[in-house]
């Protein structure tokens, strides 16, 4: 199947949502590449990730990919940043040239409900409302938020607080990222569609919060 969409974010990085309607042993040729992963459609998520890297930018070093101390996969000499999400049958990445990366696709759940209050605070589910798609979309952005940062163990309703939330047809969301001495505010866009939610970083900046 075709790109289900791409999208430029700012000058530096791109951005592109994939439909996974193609065998694994397509994603291993095209890819070059082969998974250990013993699920089968984790491993066509996992090769699929790779070859929209390389469908966006040529040449990309998917062979090179590997997890830092912190589990957060890169390249050698960081040419690239970036970040893949993948929600059967979606697969959504990001790359930048100039800084970190984060998105997140997720197909909906009705029971997103019931766990809600393992990553947002009783204040966060009162801004963000009762409709299961917005809880859908905090638990993307936050999920974008935790990529983007690159360090483990991040307690999402302490550390990644929502500030802001909008009420517009595709929100926006900005979170609050505590995790680091010096706290940074994101600017996270949202795509909600029939099929999905996903939300990326749009930009970042130091927070005058401490």
């Amino acid at each position: 199947m075709p790109l289900f969409r791409k999208w430029e974010i700012g000058t530096d990085a791109v951005a592109a949502i994939w439909k996974i309607e193609e065998p694994l042993s397509f994603f291993e040729q095209e890819t070059g590449l082969l998974s250990a992963i013993n699920n089968e459609k984790r491993r066509t998520e996992h090769l699929a990730g790779r070859y929209l890297l390389r469908l966006l930018q040529p040449g990309f070093p998917i062979h090179l990919i590997a997890k830092d101390d912190q589990e957060k996969p890169r390249i050698p000499g960081d040419e690239f940043h970036f970040s893949i999400s993948h929600s059967w049958p979606w697969v959504a990445v990001v790359t930048d040239r100039s800084g970190p990366a984060g998105i997140d696709i997720q197909t909906w759940h009705p029971r997103i409900t019931d766990i809600q209050h393992k990553y947002l605070s009783p204040a966060e589910q009162l801004l963000v409302g009762t409709d299961t798609k917005r809880i859908t979309l905090a638990w993307c952005a936050k999920e974008s938020a935790y990529k983007w940062n690159g360090r483990r163990g991040v307690e999402f309703i302490e550390e990644l607080p929502i500030q802001s939330f909008t009420e517009t047809e595709n929100p926006n969301i900005e979170i609050l990222i505590n995790k680091e001495s010096a706290p940074q505010m994101v600017l996270i866009k949202s795509i909600l569609l029939t099929e999905f939610a996903c939300c990326y970083i749009q930009e970042a900046k130091i927070s005058a919060c401490m």
